[in-house]
């Protein structure tokens, strides 16, 4: 099967006051919980952290994510490759 490639808008991340997140250019969320979410962008693999996260919006057709909560963190891991070889977060989640 081949799987079609999406025109998704490019990535873009705007924070209001480390109270919201607001994303453009998604491509799936691998997991979220109230503490961590992590989201594969075109941009690479991001990672949010905080305390009370919450995904108040989620579009993948477009592309997009809005996320409430205390964000303490946002790190991008451009080699996170979920699925392709073994790294921290698949033997973290294994």
């Amino acid at each position: 099967m081949i799987e079609e490639k999406k025109n998704y808008p490019k990535h873009q991340l705007t924070i209001d006051r480390r109270a919201s997140i607001s994303m453009t250019g998604v491509v799936d969320v691998i997991s979220f919980d109230e503490e961590t979410i992590i989201a594969e962008t075109d941009e690479g693999v991001l990672v949010v952290r905080g305390i009370n996260l919450h995904v108040n919006k989620l579009h993948l057709d477009s592309g997009e994510l809005g996320v409430d909560g205390e964000i303490s963190s946002l790190t991008y891991d451009d080699n996170a490759g979920f699925g392709k070889k073994p790294n921290f977060f698949s033997k973290l989640f294994k």
